[in-house]
């Protein structure tokens, strides 16, 4: 098996994963898993696209993350694994689909505007 490619995106976080037949071990920006995410639900996050598939000790996984916070990474690391899991075997897609982990995430932050002080609050009016 060759490696695999995928891109994940949440928020302002991009991931690109490398998928190749291995042991289990995941590795995020050159650091294990349990030092990058060190939060039980984050690290779960990363991994649920492989337990949903059983494939937990099969694949070794190399992250390239950058942007965004802690859980906008994560969320962008499962979408690209749930993307190279559909690759391996498309019966995967039946499984992962129901779940929600193959649906980007199109929510962003919205831009401030000029004459306001945030995105949708104003600034206070004087009648007088």
């Amino acid at each position: 098996m060759e490696v695999i490619h995928k891109i994940g995106r949440r928020k302002t976080a991009v991931a690109r994963v490398y998928v190749s037949e291995g042991k289990g071990n995941i590795t995020v920006n050159k650091r294990e898993l349990n030092d990058y995410f060190p939060t039980a639900t984050l690290q779960y996050k990363v991994k649920q696209a492989f337990a949903l598939t059983n494939n937990e000790e099969n694949f070794d996984v190399k992250v390239n993350v950058y942007g965004g916070g802690i859980t906008g990474q994560a969320e962008a690391i499962r979408l690209a694994l749930s993307r190279a899991v559909c690759e391996l075997d498309e019966e995967n897609r039946g499984i992962l689909k129901p779940e929600g982990l193959l649906t980007r995430d199109p929510r962003m932050v919205e831009r401030k505007k000029f004459g306001q002080k945030k995105a949708r609050k104003k600034f206070q009016f004087s009648k007088r």
